[in-house]
């Protein structure tokens, strides 16, 4: 009976991990932005022409949550006019395991999918 309580343990524990996970990167747009920010800082038109589809004020809104979930730095240049420069955390670096496991799973799932037809 212990087993199973643990188990059970381990298991609403991993769903909560899950959760928390998602709750960060979740959603249509954050990995995208981060993917694209992973080779080189970029103002902010550079990036709404990079992630197609996304509005200014999405950008926008999914900058100031990676920011403050610490995935995202923002850093302002007091050029004239001023300019601002979007760039990945260290910590953004953590996610490369996670997101070179998608990439290998969503080439897999498309190839799936077409075979399935």
């Amino acid at each position: 009976m212990s087993v199973e309580i643990e188990s059970h343990a381990e298991c609403k524990a991993s769903i909560h991990a899950i959760e928390d996970a998602i709750y960060v990167i979740g959603g249509k747009w954050k990995l995208r932005i981060i993917v694209a920010l992973r080779d080189s800082p970029m103002r902010f038109n550079e990036i709404q022409r990079m992630v197609s589809g996304i509005s200014a004020k999405v950008l926008s809104n999914e900058l100031k949550e990676l920011e403050m979930n610490g995935l995202v730095n923002r850093k302002v240049y007091d050029d004239t006019p001023v300019k601002v420069v979007y760039s990945v955390t260290e910590y953004s670096k953590s996610l490369n395991n996670v997101l070179e496991t998608l990439v290998e799973w969503g080439k897999m799932h498309r190839e799936h999918i077409k075979t399935e037809d």
